[in-house]
This record gives C-alpha cells, structure tokens and sequence, in this order.
C-alpha cells in the first residue's frame, strides 16, 4: 500500500524524542495489525464469493499554523459480509485547545503538547446473526504517555456461544499479562458502553482500558505488549464468529430488528463516545471519525 502515515515532528520536551521514537513502535505494530485484519476480511469476502476489497485514502491533520500535524490512513470497505467495516490508523501531534487540554491526562494549559497513534476498528455486518465489532487500541504521549483501547462484540441477535468465545479470548490475553486484568477492564467496558438515557448496555461488552502509563522504557514494553496481545485476541477470535454465523439464514424481521439496534450503537458513538470527542477536538478526519455509523438504521 503507497499510503502512509507521518510520524508526527518532534515537539519541545527534552525528553520527547525518546517518545517519538516509541510512537513509532507502537505506529508500525498498529499498521501491521490493520494489513493482517484488512487480508482476513477481504478473504472472508472471497469465501462468500465477493471480490469487495478495501479502498484507502490517507489525510494530513490540518493545523492553524500550518505545520506538519501528521495524518493516517482510512480503509473501507463494503461487500457482502461486512455491509461497513472501517479501519483507521491515525498518527498525529500537535497541540490542545485550552478548553480540552485540561480534560486528557497529563496535558494542561500550560503543557498542550501532545502525539497520538492508534489504530481504530468498526464493522457493521450484512447478516443479522452476525455480530457487529469496535476495537480500537492507542498510544499517547502528553507530559504522560499510555497506551489504552480494548474491543466489544455488539450483536443485534445475541449468541450465548459467540459472547463467551469473545470473552474467553480477551481473558486468556489479560490473564498472560495480570490476574486483575480481566475483571477490572471487563467492569469498565460494562461501565462505558452502557447508554444512560436508554437505561441499556450497547452490546455485550468486552474489554476496555485507558491510562496504562509508561513512565520509563520497561513501562513501555509491558504495555505494549499487552496492548499487542488485545490486537491479537480481536483478530484470532472476530473472524473465526463471522465465518461461523455468514451463511445463516435470516428474515426481514431479522433485519428490522438489527437496523433497530443500531440506533443504539449511533447514540452512544454520538453522545458519549470519548474517541468521537477526542478526533473531534485534536482536528481529526471527520470522515474516519464517522465511520463508526452503520450505513442503514431506524429508530421506532
């Protein structure tokens, strides 16, 4: 693939480049994540007897003084499995309005610095029985630096077996690293993607974490291996529920109540998503922010 990302100039901080550096780690691990998950869902297509592929279109990240805000890469596809699948890579810098710096960990009016490179990941499926799926994993460095992301499985017609082999494999990816893992960033998926003015959880959960923080180079390498593990995790079990579920036969009530549901998913990605909010005050690509909005949905 031509299109690249920028790694983000090195801002003021003495000590920033050691951390460019690491950014860069983190950039080539989340572009090498998204190639292998764009090559399984396009063979998925083939076994369906699609030739959908994904299109690309890379964006700079525009800045008020003109200087090289860096960019990313938007991937999407729509074929005959996945109706939507967006995948995103986004390296960036600059700095933080004074009314959000306040609000991310580590920045302040004072210190508005700040890079960020993550990968972000949503499908929206044909079939009903097939769920949908966010992950998305992320690195940042303001006066702090800290890895975060997780996935959630977000079925319209829920499966008890698919929920658990999710789960099982998130587990065994926290568990390699610490026993608490699992428990407490389960919780906090349960706690995040819930939709207060519903009174109702978006999907079936997942993991979620944020602010795994890397105050020296051993930091490093365990949060960025872990956050590694969860990019693995997504990929050996994600593919494997779709292959499982895309023959299955479905009904126009089957349907009705999938674009039902996906009100649910639209509401919470614009009412309270902290990574729609995040792309939108750091100058992002409005339509990789987007992307997350399945292509059909109603509301009763």
């Amino acid at each position: 693939m031509d299109a690249t990302c920028r790694l983000p100039r090195a801002l003021a901080r003495p000590d920033l480049m050691e951390w460019t550096q690491q950014t860069q780690q983190a950039r080539e691990w989340f572009e090498s994540l998204r190639d292998r998950i764009c090559a399984e869902f396009e063979a998925i297509e083939r076994e369906a007897g699609s030739d959908a592929s994904f299109d690309y279109q890379a964006w700079d990240r525009e800045t008020d003084d003109g200087s090289d805000g860096g960019g990313g890469v938007r991937g999407q596809m729509k074929g005959k499995v996945f109706e939507k699948v967006g995948v995103n890579v986004s390296t960036v810098s600059g700095e933080f309005s004074p009314q959000f710096a306040g609000q991310v960990n580590g920045a302040s009016e004072e210190h508005p610095e700040f890079t960020a490179t993550g990968i972000s990941l949503v499908a929206h499926m044909a079939n009903p029985h097939v769920p949908a799926v966010h992950m998305n994993t992320r690195f940042l460095t303001t006066q702090a630096a800290w890895f975060g992301g997780g996935a959630d499985l977000n079925p319209p017609i829920e499966y008890a077996e698919d929920t658990d082999a999710f789960h099982a494999r998130l587990r065994a990816a926290c568990a390699a690293h610490n026993p608490t893992y699992y428990d407490r960033f389960k919780k906090w998926a349960d706690d995040y993607f819930f939709i207060p003015h519903r009174n109702k959880h978006r999907g079936v959960g997942g993991i979620f974490y944020d602010h795994l923080e890397c105050p020296d180079v051993a930091a490093f390498e365990r949060n960025f291996a872990f956050t590694r593990d969860v990019g693995e995790a997504f990929f050996d079990s994600f593919p494997a529920i779709v292959r499982k579920r895309m023959g299955q036969e479905w009904s126009e009530e089957d349907k009705a109540a999938q674009k039902e549901w996906r009100g649910l998913y639209v509401e919470f990605n614009l009412v309270y998503d902290r990574g729609t909010l995040f792309g939108l005050k750091t100058g992002g690509n409005i339509d990789a922010i987007l992307m997350s909005l399945p292509p059909e949905v109603t509301w009763s």
